[in-house]
């Protein structure tokens, strides 16, 4: 049975167009890019055999349906973990004191999920999803069951990490089962279906973690995690099964000092990023140890796997061109994504004046077109290929972006909102081609990897430009203000306008406007990097490998 390109080896040489259910009229060359006319003779590329050795087989016995409501609760626990705290620091902090470090309770979390991400990929590859998923699923909760019982923040931080510890698993093996489940022309659906999940549920996140917080206690927030995800698993261990894989030799071990190489590595590493212009200064003595421990850490993680038999991050990660050049434009989209995200709400609330549900609706209405979107978006590319398509997205997001800094001051809400309705549009175009694309130049004993890698990236670039555009953010601040200037300052300084005088309010106003302005020109220059990797190094057409369309591709 094939189970995909062998590691270390370049991208499948004999393509398909994701057009037609042909195989392209040309074949690929070493690095995954047309080869020409004169490469057609190289012999066709064996199909993956439908659900590849080891993959799910649910809609064999028609229990499909269940794995996906499986993994839809999966995601918006996942979704739901990231924004519904943040309503309900005051009273967690409150309760348990500790303001001084609470924000290590999104950074604990975070950091966990991120560094997780790799190792969990590698091991669904190796052992199979469904374990990886089980042992996820229960961190997740044995995490969310220890932070209600936490007696001071401390105590909640540690068990925040564990939590982080099974949010890898969750989101990594979510996305690499949707692929195992639908053959390519289904997997919009489930995509699409799992992008709005995440959408609702960060929308409806704050909300609700704010009606436990005021009419409950806080503890709730991470308790209702309990039944939502007992309700996972047991769907999960019941209608998901894994036929057993052929082997033709002896199972490589398990490389755990890549692992913990990786794991220690992108610890140190988003540690100084998170905490970098916020605990201390850029430049600082504890700034510049984390980096170049970091920069320590990870040359000995390079030694370590190069010399590993089975390496968490094989190599052939980097070398597909089709897989680095979805990488780095993800890594992108992660970063451009910190503009609105984190300063939309600031700006609609300090520069319009907005109530905060009212600011929240503003970022919201992009999770309304961004999912819609991606379920279209396999009508373009069916017609114009992945890369392409994303290029669109793209290319879009980024004039979108530009357009910020056109707003009139002090403008209305509407504004703003119509510019994120149509870069939630454009994003849809953008990650749902590239995801799909990249799943799909894979084997089974493959996707896990490549679909950590991805979200991985995405991460990175986000926690990246957290950090960048928080400091473009402030340097504004200070060249506006005459003094150093920190956002979250002056946000709250302008909540009780009426304190101060109002030529005061107004500078402050404009200059906050002027800092979001700059930080969005900063997103849309990652825009524009991802539509330039995307258009010299991802080929026109992915190498999309040849699928199973017996029993196990139908709908369950």
């Amino acid at each position: 049975m094939n189970q995909g390109p062998v590691s270390g080896t370049p991208d499948p040489p004999r393509p398909r167009d994701p057009r037609t259910a042909t195989p392209a009229p040309e074949a690929n060359g070493p690095d995954g890019d047309p080869a020409g006319p004169e490469a057609t003779s190289v012999p066709p590329l064996p199909p993956d055999p439908g659900p590849a050795p080891g993959s799910p087989a649910p809609a064999r016995d028609g229990r499909r349906g269940a794995v996906v409501a499986a993994l839809m609760l999966c995601m918006a626990l996942a979704a739901l973990d990231g924004t519904i705290v943040s309503t309900a620091v005051p009273q967690i902090v409150g309760d348990l004191g500790g303001f001084s470090y609470f924000s290590w309770l999104f950074a604990g979390y975070l950091l966990a999920v991120t560094v997780t991400l790799p190792v969990y990929g590698k091991l669904s590859d190796t052992l199979g999803r469904k374990p990886v998923l089980v042992i996820g699923a229960a961190l997740f909760l044995a995490g969310s069951l220890l932070c209600a019982l936490a007696w001071d923040m401390t105590s909640l931080i540690a068990f925040r990490v564990v939590q982080g510890l099974g949010g890898g698993a969750l989101q990594g093996t979510v996305q690499t089962l949707a692929a195992d489940l639908y053959p390519l022309k289904e997997r919009p659906r489930i995509q699409a279906r799992l992008s709005t999940v995440w959408a609702l549920s960060a929308v409806a996140g704050p909300g609700l973690g704010g009606v436990i917080a005021t009419y409950a206690d806080w503890r709730w927030i991470f308790l209702v995690n309990l039944p939502v995800g007992a309700v996972a698993l047991w769907l999960i261990v019941r209608h998901l099964h894994e036929p057993a894989r052929e082997r033709t030799g002896p199972r490589p071990p398990v490389d755990w000092a890549g692992a913990l190489g990786v794991f220690c590595c992108g610890a140190v590493l988003l540690t100084a990023l998170v905490q970098g212009g916020v605990a201390w200064e850029w430049l600082s003595t504890p700034s510049l140890a984390l980096l170049a421990t970091g920069v320590v850490l990870a040359g000995a993680t390079v030694l370590v796997e190069r010399r590993a038999a089975d390496p968490v991050i094989p190599g052939w990660v980097w070398r597909r061109r089709t897989i680095a050049a979805v990488n780095l434009a993800l890594g992108c989209l992660g970063l451009l994504m910190v503009a609105p995200t984190v300063f939309l709400p600031t700006y609609a609330q300090s520069v319009l004046g907005l109530a905060p549900v009212a600011a929240g609706f503003v970022l919201s209405v992009m999770t309304l077109s961004w999912p819609v979107a991606a379920a279209l978006s396999q009508h373009v590319y069916r017609r114009i290929g992945f890369r392409d398509t994303a290029l669109v997205g793209s290319g879009a997001a980024t004039l979108v972006l530009l357009a910020f800094p056109l707003l009139p001051y002090p403008g209305s809400g509407w504004q703003p909102a119509l510019l994120m309705l149509a870069l939630g549009a454009a994003l849809g175009l953008f990650q749902l081609p590239l995801i799909v694309g990249v799943q799909s130049t894979v084997g089974w004993a493959e996707r896990g990897t490549t679909t950590a890698s991805v979200l991985f990236c995405r991460q990175i670039g986000q926690t990246l430009g957290a950090a960048l555009l928080g400091a473009v953010a402030n340097a504004v601040l200070t060249a506006r203000l005459g003094t150093s200037g920190d956002l979250d300052a002056v946000a709250r300084a302008l909540d009780e306008p009426s304190a101060m005088a109002p030529a005061t309010a107004d500078a402050l106003r404009r200059a906050v406007d002027a800092a979001v302005e700059t930080v969005h020109l900063g997103a849309a220059c990652a825009g524009a990097a991802a539509f330039v990797l995307l258009l010299a190094l991802a080929p026109r057409r992915f190498p999309v490998r040849e699928e199973h369309t017996g029993p196990a591709a139908e709908r369950g």
